[in-house]
């Protein structure tokens, strides 16, 4: 049944092949099977750039080997492997390491209607998945199954065969762990309801929240009808009640319908093969919402028409930036990663500029885009660098919603989706990526509301969400031990604090930028000399006994760090490698500890805390020919054209943004300035088209040339020569061309 991605995904891409190069249809490079093995966590499914309604195949709640969702780790709602089908979610999260949404599961059947999603499930066949388009068979039913969406609506597309055929929603299941819709059939063509969702890494449970949808059928039910399971009572009542844990059919119920595990069919008699869509327009506002939505965006567009004007959208974005050379594989794994990219932070706001305001239960309005999805954490290390130099607008809107969300919230995001702040992870990540972005020559959003936000994130005391232990870490500049994660929070401390002694510098507060730039090199009061680590220590200034340096990889619970062990925490200080150089005991000395790290299988390029290692080399001159070589076979390694394409987690694009940056053959390894490192780009020649309301420039290009199997040999820029391993942002906006001979 899995004829799937070898031959299916082969035809279609090399269908397309010949016109892409030709036209530089970059879109139609996009592999969306990419990342959904190996815990990537991305879903084939379409979405459109950015888009609020996402529509996937929903294969982790079923009968493969006796799982269930709950079984084990999953935090998406389709894994490459399993083969059980229970229909397709239409809001999901792409690349996200804990479960939520995966809700409004639509799914089509034939013969009498079953409500019990382990009876009605398929294996399925015959998959495509591409930019904005997503299809397959569903075995047991012989119904052809195609999907695309607008920003806000998803559009489901179903052929059956002649007979009875079904279109099932079943709201009770999901990804999310909140309970809890209502449903209404408003006629033989529509419904409307609620899901409730929430709970994301199993934090602020009490932010629960709604997700509004409205569906719109092309073909009118001849019958249809409502379900509902209640729960079973063991006590007195049970003796009294018939319907005592019993699913209530209620055919033709049009009332407002309110449970856990409640879901509507419409019933068809086809005489013939027939194709039904159902358009379902999401809102995180209201019903009404949801419908404007949908008819404002879909209205009486076909199925093909949506399709067309959403790949354009991909192909647009993805065009940014246009690569020669290479092989076939290097532009599908390019494309598809910038394409990861283009998905989080995503629409939050209805066409109408309504979204949810965050914590006061107001419904605010943008008229521009409200974004959310801000997983900051993974994030500021390289994705909003990304952002900022080839869709400048977008990143601009980013910065904006978050200093939004300060108006509103009275903070700034740390890890924010749909308007709730989950609190994951560790550290102060939105003063970096507002810092770098402003560095970057986007400064059109207030710089000083901006400034105060990030100045009482870096200093308030009391009830400080963002920054716990922010009184040991002022005293001591550092967290001790029994706070979380103590060695990797200070380091995060210390990466924000020095993004505000960038800004306070650059704003002309002499005396903040100094007060801060001390605090941003606090962790070397964690540096062990006889371990070459950081390393933990006690509130009485003591070194944390007993201790394991290999104790915290693979996401094991430990005293020191969060999600890594000592030695993918020793070099975490990008800002501060001259400081780093001198502390290992000079040059040599770094170098050899540094590549201890992949020499002994220490580095994690599956996770963030050490994703600039790679090219730390550059900072020491002669060395930088390790650079070349490590990001050249962590490429090759780590990301591939094959579902298990990915290192792990996607992080909401930040792995994918590694790959992109490395591809292209620079590294933004500095955080909070406008800064890249140079290493081997894979293409012969890229192109990244320049947004003029933001840089002078046309275009940036990259050549390279020479030895392709070589290191690098002189670097141009120009055609002048430039003798370092380092470019400045603001250089190459200019409209620059990079060249890279190799020998």
């Amino acid at each position: 049944m899995k004829f799937k991605f070898s031959i299916v995904l082969f035809l279609v891409y090399f269908m397309f092949r010949v016109s892409c190069v030709a036209s530089q249809e970059c879109a139609t490079y996009v592999n969306t099977f990419i990342g959904t093995s190996n815990f990537g966590a991305t879903y084939p499914g379409p979405i459109a750039p950015r888009g609020m309604a996402s529509v996937s195949p929903f294969n982790v709640s079923g009968k493969q080997n006796k799982l269930e969702k709950d079984s084990r780790w999953l935090s998406n709602p389709y894994v490459y492997e399993n083969t059980f089908l229970t229909g397709f979610s239409q809001v999901n999260l792409s690349g996200v390491g804990c479960p939520d949404l995966g809700v409004i599961l639509v799914m089509p059947t034939t013969g009498e209607v079953k409500t019990n999603h382990l009876e009605y499930g398929t294996t399925y066949s015959n998959e495509i998945g591409k930019a904005g388009y997503y299809s397959n068979t569903l075995d047991k039913y012989n119904i052809k199954t195609e999907f695309t969406a607008s920003t806000r609506v998803g559009v489901n597309k179903f052929t059956f065969p002649k007979g009875k055929s079904n279109i099932l929603i079943n709201l009770g299941l999901g990804l999310t762990n909140e309970q809890g819709a209502m449903v209404q059939v408003v006629s033989p063509t529509e419904i409307q309801g609620m899901r409730s969702v929430g709970s994301f890494c199993y934090n602020s449970p009490e932010d629960a929240y709604p997700v509004y949808f409205v569906a719109k059928f092309s073909k009118p039910a001849k019958k249809f009808g409502v379900w509902k399971k209640p729960d079973v009572y063991h006590g007195e009542e049970a003796k009294w009640m018939t319907y005592n844990g019993k699913t209530r059919m209620m055919e033709r119920n049009t009332k407002m319908v309110v449970g856990d595990s409640i879901g509507t069919y419409f019933s068809y008699e086809f005489e013939k093969e027939e194709t039904v869509e159902v358009k379902i327009g999401v809102s995180y506002v209201s019903i009404e919402n949801a419908r404007e939505n949908l008819e404002k965006e879909t209205g009486n567009k076909s199925f093909d028409d949506v399709y067309k004007e959403t790949f354009n959208q991909w192909n647009s974005l993805l065009s940014r930036i246009k690569v020669e050379g290479g092989t076939e594989d290097d532009k599908i794994n390019f494309y598809t990663a910038l394409y990861h990219t283009l998905i989080h932070p995503n629409t939050l706001n209805d066409i109408n500029g309504d979204y949810p305001e965050i914590k006061t239960g107001k419904i605010g309005n943008t008229k521009g885009t409200r974004y959310t999805v801000f997983s900051l954490w993974d994030t500021y290390r390289n994705l909003h660098q990304l952002m900022s130099l080839v869709y400048p607008k977008q990143q601009s809107n980013m910065v904006k919603s978050m200093l939004n969300m300060y108006d509103e919230n009275g903070w700034l995001p740390k890890w924010e989706l749909n308007s709730t702040e989950t609190f994951t992870m560790v550290g102060d990540p939105a003063s970096i990526v507002i810092t770098d972005t402003y560095m970057k020559g986007i400064q059109d959003f207030d710089v000083n509301k901006a400034y105060k936000a990030m100045l009482k994130s870096a200093t308030a005391l009391e009830n400080n969400p963002l920054r716990p232990g922010l009184k040991n870490y002022l005293e001591k500049g550092y967290l001790v031990v029994g706070q979380r994660g103590p060695v990797s929070t200070t380091q995060e401390y210390n990466a924000a604090d020095y993004a505000i002694a960038v800004l306070a510098k650059e704003l002309g507060k002499t005396e903040d930028y100094k007060i801060f730039k001390k605090r941003s090199i606090s962790y070397r009061k964690l540096y062990d000399k006889n371990y070459k680590l950081l390393r933990p220590r006690n509130a009485d200034g003591s070194f944390y006994e007993p201790f394991d340096p290999l104790a915290g990889a693979n996401f094991e619970e430990n005293v020191g760090y969060i999600e890594g062990n000592a030695y993918q925490y020793a070099f975490m200080a990008p800002h501060d490698v001259k400081g780093m150089i001198k502390l290992y005991g000079g040059k040599k000395s770094f170098v050899n500890e540094l590549q201890n790290v992949f020499d002994t299988n220490q580095f994690d390029m599956a996770n963030e805390p050490d994703i600039a290692y790679p090219f730390l080399f550059n900072y020491v001159k002669g060395e930088e020919w390790r650079t070349q070589k490590l990001v050249r076979e962590l490429a090759n390694k780590h990301f591939r054209n094959k579902p298990n394409g990915l290192p792990g987690n996607d992080d909401t694009g930040t792995m994918s943004a590694w790959l992109v940056y490395s591809m292209m053959g620079f590294y933004p390894v500095s955080i909070a300035e406008p800064t890249y490192t140079i290493t081997t780009p894979v293409f012969d020649k890229i192109t990244i088209s320049l947004n003029a309301e933001y840089y002078k420039g046309k275009e940036l290009v990259i050549e390279k040339s020479g030895n392709k199997e070589g290191v690098i040999h002189e670097i141009q820029l120009n055609g002048k020569p430039h003798k370092s391993y380092f470019v400045n942002h603001t250089d190459l906006v200019k409209g620059t061309t990079l060249k890279i001979i190799l020998k």
